[in-house]
């Protein structure tokens, strides 16, 4: 394996925190991972468009998945051991979300719309040139809620994978008082996973034609949330 592959795939070293800190973001880790695997698993999922996935793979490319934030706790759950590659902040919050995500069979690339963005955004298309499905929580980390945010469509005009747009609808749960009003599914409902038609975004896009897919990402979005998605 390829040592920049390995590294987007073990954990980093904990070696430059404090004790203190050492021992929040295990904690985390391993409390973060043990709720959504264990509300995972009372969770059942009814599929549409799976097809899509299917046909870009049969094409010998990967996905680049997308979605809204609020739908992040069981997208990590569902999309499990495919060995997509999420962006996750430099921050210590997303030290330990890197962690419990690679317990997930998930690869981070460490970065942000806010902080180390641009670094995270070239290593994502290096690793896409080897082979990687990407995963972008599109109006992430901080928002603002449903609104779309360029890094996919760039994503995908410098690697030659297509967006694929997907929401997931938990038919019962609870809502987090936070920024993007997260969407915690409630045991033993059935959640609805809408898998969208693929975006292309060519290599010769011109801004233009970028923000013209970024619209059609945008509005993709929006009709899934509408439909009950966020």
């Amino acid at each position: 394996m390829h040592e920049d592959i390995d590294k987007a795939y073990s954990f980093d070293s904990l070696d430059k925190h404090s004790f203190g800190t050492r021992l929040f973001i295990r904690v985390a880790d391993l409390a973060f991972y043990g709720l959504i695997r264990v509300i995972g698993l009372l969770v059942s999922f009814e599929v549409e468009g799976i097809e899509h996935i299917e046909a870009i793979e049969s094409s010998g490319r990967k996905p680049i998945y997308c979605f809204w934030h609020d739908q992040i706790f069981l997208s990590t759950y569902y999309f499990r051991d495919r060995g997509i590659v999420v962006l996750t902040s430099q921050s210590r919050d997303g030290e330990y979300i890197a962690r419990f995500i690679k317990r997930f069979g998930y690869g981070a690339v460490r970065g942000s719309s806010s902080r180390g963005g641009v670094a995270g955004l070239v290593e994502m298309i290096r690793l896409t040139r080897k082979g990687l499905p990407m995963g972008l929580s599109v109006d992430g980390p901080k928002g603002p809620r449903h609104v779309a945010k360029s890094g996919a469509v760039m994503l995908a005009k410098k690697s030659g994978f297509p967006i694929l747009p997907f929401a997931i609808r938990p038919q019962k749960y609870w809502t987090v008082n936070s920024w993007d009003k997260l969407v915690i599914p409630k045991p033993f409902t059935t959640a609805i996973v809408t898998i969208e038609k693929p975006i292309e975004v060519s290599a010769d896009a011109s801004e233009a034609e970028q923000e013209v897919k970024l619209v059609e990402l945008q509005s993709t979005l929006d009709r899934l949330a509408a439909d009950g998605g966020g």
